[in-house]
């Protein structure tokens, strides 16, 4: 096999002076050597017989050659014409679906075809935190929100913002990539961001859940964490209809402490306030009016707060909610 691959080389390590190929294989080999005769060489017989060799070499190449009657082969190409037939790119979108995957059930390939919907709904919870202000006879809850590196969040909030211009943006944003593809490229959201608006922490220990909160669990972590009654709680998570607080439930019955209170109250009121606060800035969500229970874990050990990385739970979170916002069933 070596040598006949050898011999059906152009790049052969034999000079052409010694061997010519011919591309129609005649029944005999040109060679600037005279032809061997059984008395010797001689310069007059202008051809000779093949030898037993290159008889059997010449057999092997007409093996190889194709038969007339055979069906003809079908070539590769034609199968992998058929593949591009059947992925076709997306309307208005990818030519090339092997990255944005989820592109069918995009709201751009939706307003390609036709279908629209309305901008999306704006909320805006700075109203909610001037309620809560921690002012001199709260100094002792406002120490305690300092040192946990999210009492810059206590005054950021939105006045006026466009609802087309944030659809927009939905609309361009891809969840495969995180990246906004916009006509001059893609650009995204970096924690840099985050910490140069926010200023909070983007370093840290991770903040992560293993698992959905129960309605019952809740209804402990906030007997534990709030001092409230089980019957309160079940009402709350019952009003609720999830594993979550009402905004306006936690500014009622922890708002009015100060520092005069008890320190069990005053513990009480801090890590109702965290929960209050993270739920108007970091992870609100489209309920508007409520906050998740989950959340209160992280508030379980106070001294423990500023460790989180906080920037990245909000970039993440972000992400998640854009994501979200993408699809047209939203």
């Amino acid at each position: 096999m070596f040598f006949f691959c050898w011999f059906l080389s152009p790049d052969s390590c034999f000079p052409d002076s010694q061997i010519r190929i011919l591309a129609s294989f005649p029944d005999f080999v040109e060679s600037d050597m005279p032809p061997r005769t059984r008395g010797g060489y001689t310069s007059s017989a202008p051809r000779r017989r093949p030898t037993g060799s290159e008889h059997r070499r010449r057999v092997q190449l007409r093996e190889v050659e194709p038969a007339a009657d055979r069906d003809p082969v079908e070539h590769p190409q034609h199968d992998r014409d058929e593949t591009e037939e059947v992925f076709e790119g997306a309307p208005g979108g990818p030519i090339d679906r092997c990255i944005l995957r989820s592109f069918d059930k995009h709201i751009a390939a939706k307003i390609w075809l036709g279908e629209d919907r309305a901008p999306l709904k704006l909320v805006n919870h700075g109203a909610k935190l001037q309620l809560w202000e921690l002012d001199m006879e709260r100094s002792r809850i406002y120490e305690t929100v300092h040192r946990s590196g999210l009492a810059s969040l206590t005054s950021c909030s939105h006045r006026v913002t466009s609802r087309p211009m944030l659809s927009a943006f939905c609309e361009r944003w891809q969840p495969e990539t995180t990246t906004f593809h916009m006509p001059f490229g893609e650009m995204t959201i970096t924690l840099d961001d985050v910490a140069s608006i926010l200023h909070i922490p983007v370093t840290g220990s991770m903040i992560s859940f293993s698992q959905p909160l129960h309605v019952d669990d809740a209804n402990a972590l906030l007997v534990e964490l709030l001092g409230t009654t089980d019957v309160e709680a079940s009402r709350e998570t019952e009003q609720c209809r999830s594993p979550s607080v009402r905004l306006l439930w936690l500014r009622d019955h922890f708002s009015t402490i100060t520092d005069a209170s008890s320190d069990d109250d005053i513990m009480f009121a801090t890590q109702a306030f965290l929960l209050h606060l993270v739920g108007c800035t970091l992870f609100a969500d489209k309920s508007a009016t409520s906050v998740a229970v989950v959340y209160f874990e992280l508030f379980r050990d106070l001294s423990m707060v500023g460790t989180y990385a906080w920037g990245a739970a909000c970039l993440a979170y972000l992400y998640r909610q854009l994501t979200t916002a993408t699809r047209f069933e939203v």
